[in-house]
């Protein structure tokens, strides 16, 4: 059955939605997405991430990737509302080199140094690079000395 067959007829879920007003026949629907995005920047500036600030990735126990922000935004291609937090990861451990998926350059760092996370993936704080070369002990009194 064709996209245009199934909106003509009377009695479907789509023609439901329509009449109430549901999903995206809700006129105030553009509102409702707009506060919602506004609640996540407001979120993002409470926690303090903000471009420049080092930060890791959470959770901290399955996922020791640190970095430095790059991008706080919208990106286009990836879904969802609300901003994404690109991050340009000190080790070649991500998926790109700051290009969204649409192809576009949003921050730039080398190949597979680039990730987008949503904000609660992401805590700012004085977080040295990781080196690998160096023990795991040692990584700890350096943090404890901070």
């Amino acid at each position: 059955m064709s996209a245009e067959t199934y909106e003509a007829l009377p009695e479907t879920v789509l023609s439901y939605k329509r009449n109430k007003q549901i999903g995206r026949f809700d006129p105030t629907a553009p509102t409702i997405l707009a506060q919602q995005s506004a609640a996540h920047f407001a979120e993002i500036a409470n926690r303090g991430i903000e471009v420049g600030k080092r930060c890791r990735l959470l959770p901290a126990h399955t996922d020791d990737r640190r970095g430095e922000v790059r991008h706080i935004g919208e990106v286009e291609g990836l879904p969802g509302v609300g901003p994404w937090i690109g991050v340009a990861l000190d080790e070649p451990t991500g998926r790109n080199d700051g290009c969204g998926p649409s192809g576009r350059t949003y921050f730039t760092c080398g190949k597979n140094h680039g990730v987008f996370v949503r904000p609660e993936r992401v805590e700012v704080g004085q977080f040295e690079a990781v080196d690998k070369l160096v023990d795991e002990d040692e990584l700890d009194e350096r943090m404890e000395e901070m």
